[in-house]
């Protein structure tokens, strides 16, 4: 029969409930007579029409206050105040009518506390039944759906765990077993139902409940704490989640809709650093800003910080229709104040220099960010000559197109491979570098040349971590090239703020080069990505682990270990995260001729010539191999 209830509509519930309060509150008004006279005949029922009265009362009370709309099974402490509100109402106006109708002659003030109890306990505990019926006894209800969600502990009792913990209470998708709090106060306390303990007994309660999941509900804490949580977390093999941070979370309440995934940029990049508002503003506001390679993973983070610094007008370069296609769109749909900033869409070349002129000068150019480069190591040592008349020569072009417009501030966006490089690719770099410092030295302060050398950055294209995801969600084996390779991380939006901080500093042809933090082991960080999963890395030691780890060997071009300068000249600058490299330039007139030979043997395809020209002018460069193409194409004598 209560499965039959259960399974029925709505309004055959709500004409349930409503049938169980008629006949519950006279039997909670004659109980109330009973138990202050101490006899259960009630004087033979003498106030019979008093308790005929209550429900007639009570019921439409109780419709106009909206208790039959609630759903037992996700009905809560509202609901109960609700009740509590209806019955005083009720019971207020029970003993106007008792008193105007006569009845209340011989009714005790005590009976009406005592029915007013009563009624509370019958009304609101009979929901709590019902709900508990509703949630505990019957197999395929929402107790199938809460065995069948992921088994997870809280990680922090503070004021977003509970609201976690009352949110996940109706989640079909989780349930929430326990908190963990490193805060002793807290622990063997009871927070909405869910018991809290230390820190220390994470493994015990992992066995214990058969965890799946550690939701890390702690959004004010730094990275560095995050990261400590996590790698403690690593040896148990559960999935770990997080919430966002606290600026993330729409009106400081927590859903569980803000549950994700524990991404490793948010374990890799470092708290962040209070930008210098003058620096971020120097170059950009209410001046015509332009990004080349504007579609781009650091082309389109530049675009996005630098609307918020109010430019005049923001000209969006980019040789790939699809990326400007993309970047316009999220622009536009993205940034409330884009109607007060023009936005000018551009296709084109970094090495049509015509073109590059008359967009500058159409525009009136005051800035310009050059993050137009091919950057992934293997493809540019695979197909050089691309590689190096996008890197070098359009770089050249750009800069040569910049001075004929009268730009105030041309900003590189170089890289750490360019320190002492094993590839095409990070000489390209550097003999880029070599352009912007030679054209400094030829112009003097008609223009202001800057360079910014930073490491690679998380889920940039061509990065690891996009790799390694998808490795992980096929089933592995996770690739790795060699076990002790590391590189140097940073976020994205750190990355694209210090490059337009460091390009508002200090005089022209300066490199700078950013504060990267330590080198990461790549091998360490596939095993914490495979961890956060919840899965375990598949070695000798642990034969039935889920996923392995692949050695590949070094690709074309790579080295084990990444530099940020090539000597140790550095000079620490006003701002913690940037630093000021001196490094070695090449004059003008003898560079010019370097950059002519280039460009010919380019057009010529001569790889040989190539290869001596970077050997001869890029400091440290060391192949290993012969550059050629994979296409090889026979050269062209270039004299």
């Amino acid at each position: 029969m209560l499965q039959q209830l259960l399974n029925s509509s709505r309004n055959s519930k709500k004409a349930f409930f409503l049938l169980f309060d008629a006949v519950i509150l006279p039997f909670c008004c004659w109980l109330s007579f009973a138990l202050r006279y101490d006899d259960w005949t009630a004087k033979d029922f003498v106030h019979w029409p008093a308790y005929l009265l209550a429900p007639v009362i009570a019921i439409p009370i109780f419709i106009k206050l909206g208790l039959y709309r609630a759903i037992i099974r996700y009905i809560g402490y509202k609901a109960q105040w609700t009740v509590v509100k209806a019955i005083t109402l009720s019971l207020l106006i029970w003993v106007v009518v008792t008193y105007l109708l006569g009845l209340d002659q011989s009714t005790p003030r005590s009976v009406i506390f005592i029915f007013w109890f009563i009624a509370i306990f019958a009304i609101g505990g009979s929901r709590m039944l019902a709900r508990w019926i509703v949630l505990h006894q019957f197999p395929g209800g929402e107790q199938k759906a809460k065995k069948e969600s992921e088994r997870v502990l809280i990680y922090g009792a503070g004021s977003a765990g509970r609201q976690l913990a009352t949110a996940l209470y109706h989640s079909k998708e989780f349930s929430a077993l326990a908190y963990i709090d490193d805060d002793l106060k807290l622990s063997g306390l009871d927070v909405n139902g869910v018991r809290v303990y230390p820190s220390s007994e994470i493994e015990l309660l992992i066995e214990r409940f058969d965890i799946d999941s550690v939701l890390l509900a702690i959004p004010s804490a730094s990275r560095q704490a995050n990261k400590k949580i996590v790698d403690s977390l690593s040896t148990y093999h559960v999935k770990v989640l997080t919430l966002p941070g606290l600026s993330d979370i729409a009106g400081g309440k927590v859903s569980v809709s803000d549950v994700r995934e524990v991404d490793i940029s948010d374990l890799l990049g470092r708290d962040e650093v209070e930008p210098n508002q003058s620096l971020l503003d120097a170059c950009i506001k209410q001046k015509a800003v332009m990004v080349t390679g504007a579609g781009g993973s650091i082309g389109s983070e530049l675009c996005r910080q630098i609307l918020k610094q109010s430019p005049k007008r923001l000209v969006l370069f980019e040789q790939s229709e699809f990326a400007l296609y993309s970047i316009e769109r999220e622009i536009k749909s993205s940034f409330d104040s884009i109607d007060s900033i023009e936005v000018v869409t551009v296709l084109g070349s970094v090495t049509d220099q015509e073109h590059l002129e008359k967009v500058m000068m159409q525009f009136n150019v005051d800035t310009v960010y050059h993050a137009a480069a091919y950057k992934h190591v293997p493809l540019v040592e695979g197909n050089n000559i691309a590689g190096l008349r996008n890197n070098v020569l359009g770089t050249w072009r750009c800069a040569e197109a910049a001075i004929a417009s009268k730009v105030e501030n041309f900003v590189l966006i170089s890289t750490d491979k360019a320190v002492r490089p094993t590839n095409v690719m990070g000489a390209s770099k550097r003999l880029a570098e070599l352009v912007l410092q030679g054209l400094s030295e030829r112009e003097g302060d008609s223009i202001r040349f800057t360079m910014v050398r930073f490491g690679n950055v998380l889920g940039s294209s061509g990065s690891v971590i996009p790799l390694f995801k998808e490795q992980i969600k096929q089933g592995g084996p996770v690739t790795v090239t060699d076990p002790d390779i590391t590189r140097y991380f940073m976020t994205i939006p750190e990355a694209a703020s210090l490059v337009i901080q460091a390009g508002s500093m200090g005089a022209s042809g300066e490199v700078f080069v950013l504060d990267m933090g330590e080198p990461v082991k790549i091998y360490n960080l596939a095993k914490q990505m495979i961890n956060l999963t919840g899965l375990s890395v598949r070695s000798a030691q642990n034969p039935s682990g889920d996923i392995e780890i692949v050695f590949t060997g070094l690709r074309d071009g790579e080295k084990l270990y990444e530099e940020l300068l090539i000597g140790d000249d550095v000079v620490r600058t006003d701002h913690s995260m940037i630093m000021r490299a001196q490094e070695v330039k090449l004059p003008w007139d003898e560079l010019v001729e370097v950059l002519n030979r280039l460009s010919l043997a380019i057009d010529c395809y001569d790889h040989a010539v190539i290869r001596d020209i970077l050997l001869a002018n890029v400091n440290g460069y060391n192949p290993q191999h012969e550059i050629r193409d994979l296409m090889y194409i026979e050269p062209v004598k270039s004299a």
